[in-house]
């Protein structure tokens, strides 16, 4: 019974609200971007837009670590990626500015697409190496002032819930910057909406932890390696050894 009014609730409440909400947020967002930096319209608009939209699917989100960031450093984000709630919780509650390397496919979803380019986020198109080359020229170009810039190392949602390999992209990136890695792993966002269905699940929490961050040094392979597989090494902890930590 519960499990069908959770339903209901989704397709009767949920939906129009975050519909509206996007709409809302989205007008907000394009009315500013004109006037005020990317970094402050996100904060005025596509934060409460995420915090929004998970309050009203029922998620609660904690967050753990956090301790060892540098206010003003820039940083090389690399996070796990189970479930389009991840760029609801990244969003609301990773509390960075940062510009996304996010599919170019996004770009065309509406309202949600123009806002992101308005807000300095990077559309890479993988199936043209020189497209994402420049994308990821554009991306450099952009942090500054503390922003930092995030990847989902995995390339695409994972279909199991298990971490996959990562992709080098990320890696080179901060081993050309000098900028250091930050691993953050998400849990929980796969149970609240699993690959292959529109169909939300109700009770889910999310968890959102920051590692410490991983300096760079050297501009080799081997060191490159070694930058992937520590990252891979400390997001895939929580995701195997769910347990207690410090909150943020």
């Amino acid at each position: 019974m519960s499990r069908l009014l959770f339903f209901l609730y989704s397709w009767l409440v949920f939906v129009p609200l975050m519909a509206a909400t996007t709409l809302i947020c989205g007008l907000v967002c394009l009315i500013l971007t004109p006037f005020l930096p990317a970094d402050r319209v996100a904060r005025y608009t596509a934060v409460p837009w995420a915090k929004l939209c998970l309050l009203y699917s029922g998620v609660r989100v904690d967050i753990y670590g956090g301790h060892d960031l540098q206010p003003g450093q820039s940083y090389v984000i690399v996070a796990n990626h189970l479930s389009q709630f991840d760029i609801l919780v990244l969003y609301g509650y990773l509390g960075m500015d940062f510009r996304w390397v996010m599919k170019h496919e996004l770009r065309k979803v509406p309202i949600i697409g123009i806002c992101c380019e308005k807000l300095g986020h990077i559309f890479i198109d993988r199936s043209d190496k020189q497209a994402a080359i420049a994308s990821l020229n554009e991306a450099r170009a952009r942090l500054n002032n503390g922003a930092s810039v995030l990847f989902f190392p995995e390339g695409t949602r994972s279909r199991d819930g298990k971490l996959k390999p990562f992709k080098k992209g990320a890696f080179k990136m901060a081993q050309e910057l000098q900028l250091p890695v930050l691993p953050v792993t998400l849990t929980g966002t796969f149970d609240i909406l699993p690959p292959g269905t529109i169909r939300l699940q109700p009770g889910h929490q999310a968890t959102l932890t920051l590692h410490a961050p991983l300096p760079v040094s050297g501009h080799d392979d081997t060191e490159l390696n070694k930058l992937m597989q520590l990252s891979h090494d400390a997001i895939a902890a929580p995701l195997s050894q769910p347990g207690p930590q410090v909150l943020a």
